[in-house]
């Protein structure tokens, strides 16, 4: 379809969305079924590139921020705010092809309905706007911290200080949207926008076991995120007695171990607290020496702030004893935390109504993991939902969800979108919309 012909209501059916989604998918697309397409990489960007042509053919205007946030603008009654939808199209290392990439290409289907809707004289003129974003670097796997371009977006973050952020290989943020040769930035500021909702697979088994369609997200984990250093003395394997080592990766192995007995101390069925190392680098890393140092990524969460705070106690205590023993020094590089967090109330009302009308089997539920909405629900009023995902197999190329839910996601998202788009601010008029 040429930019220039708007779609119809007729031509945005399922059937489009899903064989969009599998255009989409072939980005960076795995052998066993996955796609490996983290931020800034040769896959993004041609994913970017796609997702900028498919906008414009539906009738969006594309904008990118200083940070790399890619946005589709519907502008359907001049001057007044958007309702912003989205979530996030990179991915893990090998990940899978539906984490994040569902919810931008749902929001970019469910903004051209409304569009298309309103322009054909089908639906009335809302009140607000509409609109879709990819938020640049969620996962946060080849650039720290993951949930960037949220994070800046919201002003948690300047864009001075993520561009100038590396990768492993010595890569700033900048150099890498640079090479993505992408329109010029421009100014999409916050106070553009009147309210945002996202929509993502579970990344549990909840959902999927009990036969639920739809989640309605009430509340964050809390979480605790720690980027730390050991520090030992490089030595030979050989010859080197055990008393005289300064073993950088026994004191790794030692806080690898100490975090897993931590989380299974503390967690219970009706309260569970999981404890990760997500990540390892060991130097020299050569088979005949012991490690003068180790660098390591490590996180407790829980939906319970009292368990939450009291294994994170015990964490920072252990790390002590792990130096005493390990002969070792741990120096921590860098934190990231945040408390169990409500998402707006009206907005859950208003997802729980939605789902009843359309006869979706729906659940209140908590997320563990973090999305960009948890930054954003800080500044917009949000709405967060679920669809399931196969066993709650995520970050792998084996995730998973069938496409029944996928579209039954979308009507509920392009409900969800009307409702926001026709409330008038201030007011709590559409069947408890927030505004």
């Amino acid at each position: 379809m040429s930019p220039s012909r708007r779609p119809t209501t007729y031509e945005l059916t399922d059937d489009r969305f899903l064989a969009d989604f599998r255009s989409m998918s072939a980005h960076g697309a795995t052998a066993a079924g996955g796609v490996h397409r983290e931020a800034g990489t040769a896959a993004d960007t041609a994913n970017r590139h796609w997702f900028h042509g498919l906008l414009e053919g539906y009738g969006a205007t594309v904008a990118y921020d200083d940070i790399g946030n890619q946005f589709g603008l519907w502008e359907l009654v001049p001057g007044q705010p958007y309702v912003l939808l989205g979530s996030h199209l990179d991915s893990q290392p090998y990940g899978g092809r539906f984490d994040g990439a569902y919810g931008v290409l749902c929001g970019a289907h469910a903004c051209a309905r409304l569009a298309a809707g309103v322009r054909s004289g089908e639906l009335d003129a809302p009140r607000h706007n509409v609109a879709v974003v990819n938020w640049f670097n969620e996962e946060g796997s080849r650039f720290k911290p993951s949930m960037m371009g949220s994070s800046v977006f919201t002003g948690k973050s300047t864009a001075a200080d993520m561009l100038a952020v590396t990768d492993a290989d010595g890569v700033t943020v900048r150099e890498a949207l640079d090479g993505a040769e992408l329109p010029e930035p421009t100014a999409v500021p916050l106070s553009q926008f009147s309210s945002y909702a996202e929509i993502h697979i579970e990344q549990g088994k909840d959902m999927d076991e009990k036969g639920y369609t739809i989640g309605v997200v009430e509340k964050t984990w809390g979480a605790r995120k720690y980027q730390l250093t050991v520090h030992g003395f490089q030595s030979h394997t050989g010859s080197t007695l055990l008393e005289d080592r300064q073993d950088a990766l026994y004191g790794a192995a030692s806080i690898i171990t100490s975090i897993r007995e931590i989380g299974e101390k503390y967690t219970t069925p009706q309260n569970p607290l999981v404890t990760s190392c997500g990540q390892l680098t060991v130097l020299p890393n050569s088979p005949v020496v012991v490690a003068r140092g180790a660098e390591l990524l490590v996180d407790l969460r829980c939906g319970q702030e009292s368990t939450l705070q009291a294994a994170d106690d015990e964490f920072r205590a252990a790390l002590h004893d792990i130096e005493n023993r390990a002969n070792v020094r741990i120096e921590l590089q860098g934190s990231h935390a945040w408390e169990e967090q409500s998402y707006t109330p009206e907005g859950v009302t208003l997802a729980q109504s939605i789902a009843e009308r359309l006869g979706l089997p729906a659940v209140r539920t908590r997320t563990r993991a973090g999305h960009d909405s948890t930054n954003v629900k800080d500044v917009l009023p949000t709405v967060m939902l679920f669809v399931p995902s196969y066993q709650g197999i995520s970050h792998n190329e084996l995730e998973f969800t069938e496409d029944s839910d996928m579209v039954a996601g979308l009507s509920m998202f392009t409900e969800t979108l009307k409702a926001l788009a026709t409330t008038r601010p201030g007011t709590n008029d559409a069947e408890g919309a927030i505004a």
